[in-house]
């Protein structure tokens, strides 16, 4: 298996070539991750909701060794990433991040969250910075109010036009 620090680095190559290739390159390998992180993630939410995102991402959280703050409330919850190990990894490299590598997280969690129902606002707030904001909500208005307050908004690939 290859080492995550290898991993996120293969990812920026893959990335940055597909962004060669045009936009939709990127946003269907986006689209693709997404597809395959349903069997992790899908049945969770479509069974628990918030409490199953809650679960996985705690999961996450202790796997990749992420110094991040996951709220849960009754209506929503909230992933602050203070130094996200994937773009720290990338950074720490010889060859430059691709500009956009965060956008690959909303690129994939955000088709899901449509999928399922709920309302992603997700602030990258500096793509030159490993920190990030991810809030879920149940409620589009309360979302649509949230996304108000973001910093740098991403979308993603198929977004609802709620």
């Amino acid at each position: 298996m290859i080492p995550s620090d290898h991993f996120t680095r293969f990812y920026n190559e893959v990335f940055k070539f597909l962004e060669t290739q045009g936009e939709e390159a990127l946003e269907a390998y986006w689209l693709a991750i997404s597809k395959n992180q349903e069997r992790h993630i899908l049945e969770l939410i479509q069974t628990r909701g918030l409490d199953g995102m809650y679960e996985y991402w705690s999961h996450i959280k202790i796997e990749e060794n992420c110094d991040m703050d996951i709220d849960l409330d009754d209506d929503r919850l909230e992933l602050r990433m203070h130094l996200c190990p994937s773009l720290s990894k990338v950074m720490d490299n010889d060859a430059a991040p691709m500009d956009r590598y965060c956008d690959h997280c909303a690129g994939w969690i955000g088709p899901i969250m449509d999928k399922t129902g709920y309302h992603m606002v997700y602030d990258a707030i500096d793509r030159q910075k490993p920190q990030c904001v991810m809030r879920i909500f149940k409620d589009k208005d309360k979302a649509r109010a949230a996304e108000t307050g973001a910093e740098l908004l991403m979308g993603w690939p198929g977004r609802r036009a709620d």
